[in-house]
């Protein structure tokens, strides 16, 4: 069910780097980062553990993206020894994939507190349940809520 007032983007999935859900060859965590961040992130009050264990990376691309006010900003966030702490933002999001909605979060590790693996404005990391038959270069539907993110949409010409 989309909220009223929510903001509807155009998305494509793309392949990320693989850091969050461990799959990358050169991964420096096995298991990857967001099991790694989800016991923080629960004793900070927010329980991902239904949720896939890495990020759906969907380019809204030419539009790009700021947060703005999340429900959840996470400061300071010491997960792991490989860096100093990380902040981390979650807006509640709904994912729409072959007619089927699911709910999930938008997750934003903060690039001014992050090392690596940075992501451009225009792909936003998701936090979903598994959707089944979902892969790179399938097209989505993000329902957003525009107080927490705003879509900034490419001037045209």
């Amino acid at each position: 069910m989309l909220i009223d007032n929510w903001q509807v983007v155009s998305g494509v999935v793309q392949q990320g780097h693989q850091i969050a859900s461990g799959w990358a060859n050169d991964s420096p965590y096995p298991k990857g980062s967001i099991a790694m961040q989800m016991p923080y992130f629960r004793a900070l009050g927010l329980d991902l553990f239904a949720l896939f264990k890495g990020t759906l990376n969907i380019s809204i691309y030419p539009a790009t993206f700021v947060m703005q006010q999340p429900t959840y900003t996470f400061r300071e966030v010491d997960w792991t020894a490989a860096h100093p702490p990380e902040t981390f933002s979650f807006s509640p999001c709904h994912i729409t994939f072959q007619s089927l909605q699911y709910q999930g979060f938008v997750y934003y590790p903060h690039p001014e507190t992050k090392q690596r693996h940075f992501q451009n404005a225009a792909i936003l990391e998701i936090l979903a349940p598994p959707i089944a038959g979902i892969g790179y270069g399938d097209r989505v539907k993000l329902a957003l809520n525009p107080t927490e993110i705003l879509i900034v949409n490419p001037q045209k010409s």
